[in-house]
């Protein structure tokens, strides 16, 4: 019936407006909140690579979930524009999402003091990551015969949208190995800290504040971006609008706060303890509680 038809796509657009006006409140405020930190523990500290990383994930992603909250209504786009930003999007997140297991790797590397074997493993399964978001984004979200945009226009909405074209199935095997090497990330983190809590314990210490941030993000991102394989696999399955548009909220806001929260977190528990002396630009002190020696793994600039 051409009226109910009508009716749901109203319906539809009107639920993407604000899922989107809800994005781009919840991003902005979010970066509201920790302009100040990073002011000064970014802009008024010596550069490091960490520091330039967070930069990169902390505008990038705010380019990125930009585009995703104005894409498909809140503004009219012409489809041929539509359609390269739909594909910078996906092709944005899976780049966002390397970035953010990039911070992982190299937090890993310094609470295994350094270890090369520990880099060499996780950089010899990180590549293949690299390489299958790659074809998750040629294979599945760049072919139009898998998914496609389209205009649509009525008398009372013009507004573009995306139709998929093959089941959940690709997106769900391509989406396996990718939880798998986040579990193994989060294991050999738990490992560690279990390792160390061993032994602060037969010391008689407190567990130092950074293993157990750093160890409590992994698991954080762990479980957000198992749900966000999750919720990626199943946009290609025919969603109810309410649920569909609830996913998209999730999707492209969690990761973009957690992971710029995983570096700068670092940074601000260390502005906030009382240290001997600082000799590098955040984290190698040694504090008043916590002697020098018995630091381990000590934890440099780079973190």
């Amino acid at each position: 019936m051409p009226g109910l038809e009508e009716s749901l796509r109203v319906y539809a657009l009107e639920w993407n407006n604000n899922i989107s006006v809800a994005i781009i409140t919840l991003i902005s405020y979010e970066y509201m909140l920790q302009f100040e930190k990073e002011v000064t523990f970014v802009w008024e500290r010596q550069w490091s690579a960490m520091a330039y990383l967070y930069l990169v994930v902390r505008y990038f992603g705010i380019v990125t979930v930009m585009i995703c909250a104005i894409w498909g209504g809140l503004f009219y786009i012409p489809e041929t524009v539509s359609y390269d930003m739909f594909l910078f999007m996906k092709w944005g997140f899976s780049v966002y999402f390397c970035l953010a297991e990039v911070i992982l790797i190299w937090r890993l590397y310094v609470l295994y003091n350094k270890s090369k074997l520990i880099l060499y493993v996780l950089l010899g399964l990180f590549l293949p990551t690299v390489a299958l978001y790659i074809w998750v984004d040629a294979f599945l979200w760049s072919r139009p015969s898998a998914i496609s945009v389209q205009e649509i226009v009525t008398p009372n909405v013009k507004y573009c949208t995306a139709f998929y074209h093959i089941g959940p199935m690709p997106a769900i095997y391509a989406s396996i190995p990718v939880i798998c090497f986040d579990i193994f990330l989060v294991v050999l983190a738990i490992t560690v800290l279990r390792k160390h809590l061993k032994e602060r314990k037969e010391l008689k210490m407190k567990p130092n504040t950074y293993i157990v941030i750093i160890v409590r993000y992994h698991v954080i991102y762990f479980v957000l971006n198992l749900a966000s394989q999750i919720f990626m696999a199943i946009l290609w399955a025919h969603l109810p609008t309410v649920v569909l548009n609830l996913v998209l909220l999730f999707k492209d806001t969690a990761p973009l706060i957690i992971v710029p929260r995983l570096i700068i977190s670092i940074w601000d528990t260390h502005a906030n303890e009382n240290c001997v002396h600082v000799s590098t630009t955040f984290e190698d002190c040694a504090c008043w509680t916590l002697p020098p020696e018995l630091e381990q793994p000590k934890l440099d600039s780079c973190v």
